[in-house]
């Protein structure tokens, strides 16, 4: 039985969380998270719009005259995790027995190409820092120091990469021998993509409470010679992951974790939470995109076109939607009402039983206003060639009267059933992470998108903290169920599109160099 001391509300008023949200993470350990029943993988045709060249070419039109306009726009980047997972391998090395790296394993493959990543120059200054001056990364590697030159990269005495949240790491080199962070990238990518007339370029970050400073010091340092360059004026923006959103941690047998002091242990909801951080936001078109999924300059030309098309693409149905609303607003009749189903069903592929003509006409009014008085997105998808990922698909409702565009993580189908892992097999894309959202309604007010996250679409993990053994709770995702009611459209975008850097050697790809 889990009761609350005293010292426990108090501990709940301090973070914003009210007693009955706890009950009801509890409730959820207790029962889980049910599965989402699918219909089918989403693709062209089927859940997933078709580009022609003649919608691109409209869409790509519709952006640039929406930024000549002085479009209310911004981009909206998640970056508040460490970077601790893309250098996985070169810990277990630096803290592993052998003392030279295997042949073919990411570190030698690291060690071979140490001069081909970004951050040589930095990490030559961290050696001679940590090891004595004459110290050279060359000279470590002649003497087989292999593990001083990793701990040089990941430890606090080095570069401390592996504490430093992704956002900071030198992603890139260029010619004439400047180098940039991922933030840095993000920042050029918003002045060629997103830059409203005026040249102005908004972009928010989110990060966490430990890195902001040595983050607001970096942007300090890096807007002017990045204004300068590109010829725009940034207003950038932060945020931190609210305590509000932390979720309770419970025993493997769903009881109150407590720490050694007896205090309740929370956990961050992940970034689901962020969807509290989106609906600050003050702007009608807002791109969310990975900090680590940026390019050099030299391969941008495929983004730039494509940011185009998801972007061009939202405001024509945007344009659609607010018509609609319109019309059935001031003219319900039976044509509105079918022109405004041909759209719902064609255009956003929600089909629900709430639209069928044996239903009143007023009860179809309703039903239309309601499916279509709700935030938009604009989701690019890429091709499944093995990348990671979560997946689009066109998912059942809960009560099972309505089909619609949902992203899908594999934890919330039931792979138990063959039907269903058949799909997961079959399914032709994934989600890269590239969205494009209309945050405000035709008068201007901003929608509250909490409102339109379904609760049910969590999923429950297994952790540690002090050497026991806890249960954690993760808040819906913010491109999956946050989103769960928001009007959907996938549109297929290239894989050139897609360049994440998940391990520290993806940076020798290609789009990196």
């Amino acid at each position: 039985m889990n009761t609350f001391t005293p010292a426990d509300l108090e501990q709940l008023k301090e973070k914003g969380i009210s007693i009955e949200t706890v009950e009801a993470q509890l409730e959820r350990f207790r029962t889980g998270f049910p599965y989402l029943r699918i219909a089918m993988p989403s693709a062209p045709g089927s859940g997933m719009l078709s580009v022609d060249d003649e919608l691109r070419e409209a869409a790509q039109t519709r952006w640039e005259g929406f930024l000549e306009d002085g479009g209310d726009v911004l981009k909206f980047v998640p970056a508040s995790g460490a970077a601790s997972r893309m250098f996985k391998a070169l810990f277990a090395f630096v803290n592993g027995e052998e003392d030279v790296p295997a042949a073919g394993s990411p570190v030698a493959q690291l060690v071979e190409r140490i001069r081909d990543f970004a951050f040589y120059d930095e990490l030559q200054k961290a050696v001679a820092k940590a090891y004595g001056e004459g110290t050279t990364i060359e000279s470590l590697i002649e003497a087989g120091r292999y593990k001083d030159l990793v701990a040089a990269i990941i430890k606090g005495e080095g570069l401390n990469y592996g504490q430093l949240p992704k956002a900071l790491l030198t992603f890139h080199r260029y010619t004439d021998g400047s180098v940039r962070t991922a933030m840095e990238e993000q920042l050029a990518e918003g002045a060629v993509t997103a830059a409203s007339k005026g040249g102005k370029v908004r972009l928010h970050f989110t990060v966490s409470a430990n890195h902001r400073k040595i983050f607001e010091a970096k942007l300090t340092e890096a807007l002017p010679k990045m204004e300068q360059k590109f010829g725009v004026k940034y207003e950038v923006t932060m945020s931190e992951q609210k305590p509000s959103t932390d979720t309770i941690a419970v025993t493997p047998g769903n009881e109150l974790f407590r720490d050694d002091a007896g205090r309740l242990v929370f956990r961050p909801g992940g970034h689901g939470a962020l969807i509290e951080n989106l609906n600050d936001i003050d702007a009608s078109v807002v791109f969310i995109k990975n900090i680590d999924n940026i390019v050099t300059d030299g391969h941008r030309a495929s983004t730039i076109e494509n940011k185009k098309l998801l972007g061009g693409i939202l405001l024509l149905v945007h344009d659609n939607v607010e018509y609609l609303l319109g019309e059935l607003a001031t003219n319900p009749t039976e044509e509105t009402v079918e022109e405004a189903t041909a759209f719902v069903e064609n255009t956003l592929c929600y089909v629900t039983k709430d639209l069928d003509p044996s239903l009143p006409l007023a009860d179809r009014v309703n039903a239309l206003r309601r499916i279509l008085d709700r935030p938009l997105r604009v989701c690019g998808m890429v091709r499944n060639e093995g990348e990671p990922g979560g997946g689009p698909y066109n998912a059942f409702s809960s009560d099972g009267r309505s089909v619609a565009p949902q992203i899908l993580e594999s934890t919330q189908i039931d792979l138990s059933k063959p039907e269903n892992a058949e799909m997961m097999k079959k399914a032709g894309f994934f989600n890269p992470v590239d969205l494009v959202c209309y945050l405000k309604r035709a008068d201007g007010s901003r929608y509250n998108l909490p409102d339109y996250v379904d609760p049910a679409t969590g999923f429950i993990s297994s952790k540690s903290a002090g050497g026991r053994d806890l249960r954690a709770l993760e808040l819906p995702g913010l491109w999956n169920g946050a989103m769960s009611d928001w009007s959907t459209v996938f549109v297929e975008v290239p894989a050139s599109t897609f360049n994440p850097v998940k391990t520290i050697n993806d940076l020798l790809r290609p789009a990196h160099q």
